[in-house]
């Protein structure tokens, strides 16, 4: 977007109202980065901001508790969704796919409008206190992937472990490949870099199409146990004949 331009919405374009100007919400955030271009963000203050978009201190409080908010204003709405789609998620579908489907969620926010993206991009790289913030985002995703892996996994050894490493590699592939992106200006395709990222995490971590997970019996398999009682010091194949022969695959 330029820098009067404002923030985007889900087709990636400001809503328009009664006389061709865009909501306060929007027209707040596009104030905002045309000074945050002009002047630097911390040169820029909340009065600056209302006074460029013609509001007062109260309406833009109403819409972003803090200046930094104004800088991501898309992530609650997204955060939202992610957390609605993981709910929503049928109990056959493989988790990791899952997890994997609700970042590409994030990714399709930043590419509604690239534009807007990269530049944002730019300033948080430039801003301590804004990486800083937008570090405690990317926790608040992670979080929302490991809850819903955290009860996918409930019972299993280690389901509480795999599911937090799974969230953090999730995340990590998803942003290697979205700050690529981002650092080339919004260059190529975003989502075959992304896919292909999370590609990594899904063959690491996944359970492949018609496999069952660890401990989890296959549709139409009996849920039971088996016991094979075989000499010592018998040879492999014959204990591998035993078990077939007990499976009846002989």
């Amino acid at each position: 977007m330029s820098s009067s331009s404002a923030a985007p919405r889900r087709d990636g374009k400001a809503e328009a109202v009664a006389g061709g100007k865009p909501p306060m919400r929007e027209a707040l955030v596009a104030a905002a980065f045309r000074l945050f271009v002009e002047r630097g963000y911390e040169r820029t203050t909340v009065d600056d901001i209302v006074a460029l978009a013609g509001v007062g201190r109260r309406s833009f409080f109403r819409y972003f508790p803090s200046k930094e908010d104004v800088v991501f204003p898309d992530h609650e709405r997204c955060l939202a969704d992610m957390t609605a789609f993981l709910a929503a998620s049928p109990k056959d579908d493989e988790p990791v796919r899952r997890v994997c489907d609700a970042a590409r969620l994030v990714l399709r926010m930043y590419a509604e409008n690239p534009e807007f993206s990269v530049q944002r991009y730019r300033l948080t790289t430039q801003v301590p206190g804004l990486r800083a913030y937008e570090l405690s985002v990317v926790w608040r995703y992670e979080r929302a992937l490991a809850a819903y892996l955290r009860g996918r996994f409930a019972g299993q050894p280690d389901g509480t472990l795999r599911a937090d490493v799974i969230a953090a590699a999730v995340v990590a592939a998803h942003n290697n490949a979205l700050r690529s992106w981002l650092r080339s200006g919004a260059q190529g395709d975003a989502g075959t870099a992304v896919d292909h990222a999370l590609g990594l995490v899904q063959s690491a971590f996944g359970t492949p199409a018609g496999a069952t997970g660890p401990g989890e019996p296959g549709p139409g398999e009996p849920d039971d146990v088996m016991v094979v009682v075989s000499r010592r010091g018998a040879p492999l194949w014959r204990v591998v004949q035993e078990i077939e022969t007990a499976l009846g695959r002989s």
